[in-house]
């Protein structure tokens, strides 16, 4: 694969009005000003993320969004997204959803990162470009970007190339997950496939499950926030 990463984003939470109160977020990245910067297993140095229960944890620690995308998104808009529009920590050329899977193995130095699920884009997404349709029109494409869980922490290192260190051998593209997620609710064959993943993050699981259990959670409230 050939990759490069464009821009690396960080942020910390800040307060922002909504719906008559007041709501943390993390989703307002800027570009890095340096070429290395310290990644744990939770976060890049000078990032975080406000709420804990649907961002951030071991699963989602690096949010990815595909360069690609910005050129729909700047025919949609009118204009160009800047770097981090989409809240991600990295955004990547070569890294579409339709080419890498879940569980799928990245290095870049002595770093080491998985894909743990596709991104769910949420209400402050819709909040922060003041358009509210815009979480469940980037749910609709397909243009979610995804995360990921880092396997092994040390100096991100902007200075060298990132690589595929490791194809899952189960092939399950973040495309497909967002498919059987989103608009295959009924492929029960599907959502079997990607639950044999053992790398599929926890909470994508949980869902799942629930699903087939009959008893799914509406994404109301993810979408719209309220």
């Amino acid at each position: 694969m050939d990759i490069r990463i464009v821009s690396l984003n960080v942020g910390k939470p800040q307060s922002v009005e909504f719906q008559g109160g007041t709501i943390e977020t993390g989703i307002y990245k800027t570009p890095c000003q340096t070429r290395a910067v310290p990644l744990t297993t939770l976060n890049f140095e000078g990032d975080g993320q406000a709420d804990l229960v649907n961002h951030g944890g071991p699963d989602k620690a690096v949010c990815v969004y595909p360069y690609e995308h910005y050129d729909f998104w700047e025919r949609e808009w009118g204009r160009r997204p800047e770097p981090g529009a989409f809240g991600e920590n990295l955004t990547v050329l070569g890294m579409t959803e339709d080419l890498v899977c879940i569980g799928d193995i990245f290095a870049i130095g002595d770093v080491r990162l998985q894909i743990s699920q596709p991104r769910q884009p949420c209400f402050k997404l819709g909040k922060k470009h003041g358009m509210p349709q815009l979480p469940l029109h980037v749910q609709n494409t397909g243009f979610t970007g995804y995360y990921f869980r880092v396997l092994r922490p040390g100096l991100f290192d902007l200075n060298l190339s990132m690589t595929l260190y490791e194809r899952h051998p189960a092939g399950l593209t973040v495309a497909y997950a967002n498919r059987i997620m989103h608009h295959d609710k009924g492929d029960i064959a599907g959502i079997r496939r990607l639950l044999a993943v053992p790398e599929l993050s926890a909470s994508w699981r949980a869902t799942f499950e629930k699903r087939l259990a009959g008893n799914e959670p509406s994404s109301e409230k993810r979408l719209q926030g309220n």
